[in-house]
């Protein structure tokens, strides 16, 4: 005879006692951690990237479901990002304002226990980080769509950080109404301007008539429909959630695919995970066939490269500097055969980090 309903809630109720009491257990643990830490290494850095990269890939791969490991992984995320609060709060300096995707992208990486400050620029964000202000910076580095961030690649030419993780976030555009929005009189539809590009379609078919207004953030359009009875926004779930709008149509990008690749930049070094990245700067003498002596060791000891990027140099008039991602870690000894090379070369080598692939 199947359990009826009192019995399966009773069941359920039994569960979600055993899950508060391991929740609290994992706590306890996670403090325990954090007093050997000090006493043994005498250190204050407890969030590990590494670490944490590990536990979230481990939680994917022993899932068997009904959940989706994906969906498990993220609820292990923030029972983390709460454990770590207990110990450190954790200060995040982002690309402002509230309500962005690089917002999102803080919020996916660490969980909501951080306490993240919204920036006007990339180069505050770096600043920040360097002056000890914020322990780490979330900044938008390449779309799928719209290609790389020039002022995140130039940002790395006078800075001492460091990439030390990464998050890839697809970017749903929403079509939102504040609460004073009558929405068959909308007549004026506020976004960022490469929002808007990318929502094209989607409007010519079912919003011809609308003005389109371009703004500074897909935030600033989500804050100005609040006051407005004829106007909608397009943005985000976060930027939803913070001034309290309605989603109209969801999923209004032309593409579905479009993502933005953010870095997480901070001043520690990224211990290996098996599933790593790498971020180089390297330039050289401006002489024939240069590049091809930048890529060749990579080829040569079967490195493979997800990014080459050239940008000017600042020491000099068509000079340039290439910035390379590459898969593996800078200690595999592949990449070490590499690297002894170019120097070999006499190229300049900066590292800019060594760091987990985007795991959630």
């Amino acid at each position: 005879m199947s359990a009826s309903l009192d019995q399966l809630r009773e069941q359920i109720d039994g569960v979600d006692e055993e899950l508060q009491r391991l929740l609290n257990r994992r706590a306890e643990l996670a403090h325990e951690v954090a007093r050997v830490k000090r006493e043994q290494q005498g250190t204050d850095a407890f969030y590990r990237p590494e670490r944490e990269a590990r536990v979230l890939e481990r939680i994917k791969e022993r899932n068997q479901g009904p959940l989706d490991g994906e969906a498990v992984a993220r609820v292990f995320r923030e029972i983390m990002s709460e454990c770590l609060a207990l110990e450190q709060q954790i200060q995040v300096a982002f690309l402002g304002p509230e309500g962005t995707f690089t917002q999102q992208a803080v919020l996916k990486h660490f969980g909501h226990a951080v306490e993240a400050r919204p920036l006007g620029a990339i180069d505050e964000v770096f600043r920040e980080v360097e002056a000890g202000a914020a322990h780490y910076g979330v900044v938008p580095v390449e779309n799928s769509t719209e290609g790389v961030v020039n002022h995140t690649l130039d940002s790395f030419m006078t800075s001492t950080l460091q990439i030390c993780g990464e998050v890839e976030q697809r970017i749903h555009h929403h079509l939102l109404m504040g609460p004073n929005t009558q929405r068959d009189k909308i007549s004026r539809v506020y976004s960022h301007q490469q929002t808007l590009a990318q929502c094209r379609k989607w409007l010519d078919a079912h919003m011809p008539g609308a003005e389109r207004v371009a703004v500074s953030s897909n935030a600033d359009a989500a804050k100005r429909v609040r006051g407005e009875w004829n106007a909608a926004a397009i943005a985000g779930d976060v930027a939803a959630e913070i001034y309290g709008l309605e989603s109209l149509q969801r999923n209004i990008e032309d593409n579905p695919d479009n993502t933005t690749r953010f870095i997480i930049i901070g001043r520690q070094d990224v211990l290996p995970t098996g599933n790593d990245k790498t971020s180089l700067l390297v330039s050289g003498k401006n002489r024939p066939g240069l590049l091809y002596h930048v890529l060749e060791p990579f080829q040569k000891h079967s490195i493979n490269l997800t990014r080459l990027e050239s940008r000017p140099s600042l020491t000099g008039n068509w000079s340039y500097v290439f910035f390379i991602d590459f898969e593996g870690h800078r200690a595999d000894p592949a990449a070490q055969q590499a690297l002894s090379e170019l120097d070999q070369q006499g190229m300049t080598i900066r590292f800019l980090g060594s760091y987990p692939r985007a795991v959630l």
